[in-house]
């Protein structure tokens, strides 16, 4: 009966992971405390799960990454790679991207190249931006640390067998399977949507501004008491008072003569400050002083924002900014945008107020698209110790003479001596959901391995194939794996593929190391939809996407990738 138990809950967990109801990080936690409590795995080992080496290297890397994406390298690179023929920009933007994203984290060389391809005005950004994703994910394969999926994967292995993978062995199948679906990406990236960047005429559209008369009876009553906080379709945004911004704009502020109002929500609203006294409206568009003021931003995948509403968080005393519209991929949202829930990837509009910047919050919720604001990069020197130490640390784990644990503990730790990242910062963004998924699918597999579970896959697994060889098995894993990263996240797919995967290999006496890297391949092969990978659902919006653009190109892409892991990877790593 064990058994079964422990597959009908897993069975449970992808439902609700598909659903989009809870987060994985809960879903997984909840699972792990549930075997704890009925037996399934003891209390030791769960808490080891949690102290996993290929673990901690993984949140190592990620912390040491904070640094390392605030390198004005990768800033020099994204001004420089988007000039000449559109197809020649292209193919440098792929190919650039792969290459960094196979020793940098993924999602800071995509949130690095983002802002300067949506600010650029000589190419579409909707025909770079699914390119862009789809490049740092093949760049990610080619290397251990490329991707945190093949650290994830390194994980188990080392759990399973007692061995970590090496720095390089997944470029040996990751570096053909790269060029030949970096040269299929090159050709349908022409199929891609044409959409011009919105100009700055259409962006304060959003906009709807008023000046208060001076014979107006609302002089001297606050915000609250004039009635201006409780608007059908319409909030109030800021006040412009003698040249300058007050935003936000707070409940007891009080009105003043000349005092311009600016509003944002429904422009169908207007006829709602019609019954203001004293209140012209005099129309749609802020003026210049505005315009300066507004900054597009990415909600990350880090972001506590997801899942509420601007109401539930308080937005604008949050972050000193008002939210003027929201757009979800090739929608933008309209109604009440203050009852909207937030999703990852969403595209925000927002006027800030001068105290914006100084939030410590935005590196963590926000990816920055376009305006005046600036993240703050590391000086000439600080760059040069981070980048050389970096590569120091991946060039000494590679030939064997450092383990990459300790060779980035000791590179966090000069980075914070020479406060080159700060542990403020470390604390604001420490990977803790990453943590737990992980931690927690480590003890799931355990609890299939210890209840047989594992086993009766296995042997499921083995009498479907066992007319057709131990390849079609390899084949069943890959496909296994790649059907579950397309309807959860790439980290769960290879969590719930692995013990499947590795179980098999044994059931059929062949060498588990090509099942292993058919877990891993086959976690990073999402490519069909913008929801399970983190980067396609930074680009979704910004690139103004459907989700059939991302079928249309991702279709041909994921048969090449796949047809190149099916071949390639048993010619390396023989059964």
């Amino acid at each position: 009966m064990t058994p079964w138990a422990v597959l009908l809950s897993i069975t449970l967990l992808l439902v609700l992971l598909m659903s989009g109801k809870i987060k994985p990080a809960i879903a997984f936690v909840s699972l792990a405390a549930g075997y704890l409590l009925v037996g399934f795995i003891d209390t030791s080992t769960l808490l080891v799960q949690y102290t996993n080496p290929a673990l901690a290297t993984l949140l190592l890397l990620l912390l040491v990454s904070l640094a390392l994406e605030r390198s004005p390298l990768l800033d020099w690179l994204s001004k420089h790679l988007l000039k000449g023929h559109p197809k020649l920009a292209t193919a440098r933007l792929m190919g650039s991207t792969a290459v960094l994203s196979a020793f940098l984290n993924n999602t800071a060389v995509v949130a690095a190249f983002l802002g300067a391809i949506t600010r650029q005005q000589g190419i579409a950004p909707s025909r770079l931006l699914i390119p862009l994703s789809y490049a740092s994910i093949l760049g990610g394969i080619t290397t251990l640390v490329g991707t945190s999926t093949n650290l994830v994967v390194n994980s188990f292995n080392l759990n399973a067998s007692g061995s970590e993978l090496g720095m390089f062995q997944f470029s040996l199948v990751g570096i053909p399977i790269a060029l030949i679906t970096l040269a299929v990406l090159l050709w349908r990236a022409n199929a891609l949507p044409h959409h011009r960047p919105e100009d700055t005429e259409e962006k304060l559209s959003y906009f709807l501004a008023a000046d208060v008369e001076a014979e107006s009876p609302m002089i001297g009553q606050s915000i609250e008491q004039n009635g201006l906080r409780s608007l059908d379709g319409l909030y109030l945004l800021e006040i412009e008072r003698q040249g300058r911004l007050i935003s936000p704009v707070a409940p007891d502020e009080q009105l003043q003569a000349d005092d311009t109002l600016v509003f944002t929500g429904e422009v169908s609203k207007v006829q709602a400050l019609q019954r203001f006294p004293g209140l012209n409206l005099f129309g749609h568009q802020a003026d210049n002083l505005l315009a300066t003021n507004l900054v597009e931003v990415v909600i990350s995948h880090e972001s506590e924002l997801a899942g509420k509403t601007l109401q539930d968080v308080d937005f604008r005393s949050m972050f000193s900014a008002g939210v003027v519209g929201i757009r979800r991929g090739d929608k933008r949202l309209e109604g009440q945008l203050g009852k909207i829930p937030l999703r990852v990837g969403d595209c925000l509009l927002l006027a800030v107020s001068a105290d914006f910047r100084q939030h410590r919050n935005l590196d963590r919720n926000f990816h920055l698209l376009s305006g005046s604001f600036t993240r703050p990069q590391l000086n000439r020197k600080e760059s040069l110790i981070t980048l050389g130490g970096f590569a120091a640390v991946i060039s000494l784990a590679a030939a064997n003479w450092l383990p990459l644990f300790h060779g980035l503990l000791i590179l966090l730790g000069a980075l914070l001596l020479l406060k080159v990242i700060s542990m403020a910062e470390l604390r604001r963004r420490f990977p803790f959901e990453l943590w737990l998924i992980i931690g927690s699918a480590l003890a799931i597999a355990q609890a299939l391995e210890n209840s047989g579970a594992a086993a009766l896959l296995a042997s499921g697994m083995q009498s479907v194939f066992s007319g057709y060889g131990i390849y079609a098995a390899f084949i069943g894993c890959y496909l296994l794996t790649l059907l579950l990263t397309e309807t959860v996240t790439n980290n769960a797919a290879a969590a719930l593929a692995f013990p499947i995967a590795w179980s098999t290999a044994h059931a059929f006496g062949a060498d588990p190391l090509p099942f292993v890297m058919a877990v891993a391949y086959g976690a990073s092969a999402c490519f069909l939809i913008p929801f399970g990978y983190q980067t396609h659902l930074m680009v979704y919006s910004p690139g103004r996407y459907k989700i059939t653009d991302f079928f249309k190109i991702g279709f041909p892409v994921s048969l090449t990738y796949s047809a190149a892991v099916l071949l390639i990877t048993p010619l390396v790593f023989p059964f």
